[in-house]
């Protein structure tokens, strides 16, 4: 079992969440980690780099002199890649560097990222939070409170445009639904920070179908 407290905005401890390791999978499966961690990078690969080689550049197909007999050294088209001008060796062209995994896998992966963040201690669940109006002061003074100075992941229950407004221009924090997470988001970050509302329906969802 692992033992989560509970913080209020101010950073005072006000509740403790007992978590099963076993509805996250009961250990960190680091293989399927890292084939996550692999297709979540690939994906965010735009993979639009494109080169010309020989048969895309322009100019004539003729061989510019003779092979033999005139005491220089063979030469071909001038589109060769050897000539100022010329097609690139092994030219680059535009791919597809997307992979897929199950979604199965895909949510094994996000629960041994979820677990390993707890047993390094990385998780903080604050009991809410919500604001009246978009304010980056207010949300910065709650990281502080809570102890956060690195990066970080808020992990909400639903969509928040006010929480959302209030954390874009703080660096290195993203906002994200409970919904949405995933392996290589989580693992992006230094740290989590879930609303007791979201963590529980982790917890509560993983339990239901175990």
């Amino acid at each position: 079992m692992i033992d989560v407290a509970v913080y209020n905005r101010e950073g005072q401890e006000v509740d403790r969440i007992q978590v099963n390791e076993d509805v996250l999978g009961g250990h960190v499966r680091a293989a399927l980690l890292k084939q996550a961690i692999v297709m979540y990078h690939a994906n965010r690969r735009v993979g639009t780099a494109a080169t010309k080689n020989r048969g895309r550049v322009e100019g004539s197909t003729r061989k510019l002199y003779r092979q033999k007999g005139t005491g220089n050294a063979r030469m071909g088209t001038i589109r060769t890649c050897s000539r100022r001008g010329g097609g690139v060796a092994f030219a680059k062209l535009p791919r597809d560097f997307s992979q897929r995994m199950p979604k199965k896998q895909r949510q094994l992966a996000r629960d041994s990222a979820i677990l390993a963040k707890l047993q390094s201690g990385q998780v903080v669940v604050v009991d809410e939070l919500a604001f009246s109006e978009p304010k980056t002061k207010e949300f910065a003074r709650v990281l502080k409170n809570l102890k956060i100075d690195r990066s970080c992941l808020v992990t909400i229950p639903k969509l928040d445009e006010n929480l959302y407004k209030s954390a874009r221009n703080v660096p290195k924090v993203d906002v994200m639904v409970v919904s949405d997470l995933n392996a290589g988001d989580i693992c992006n970050k230094q740290k989590m920070l879930f609303t007791k509302e979201a963590f529980l329906s982790v917890v509560n969802r993983q339990t239901n179908t175990n």
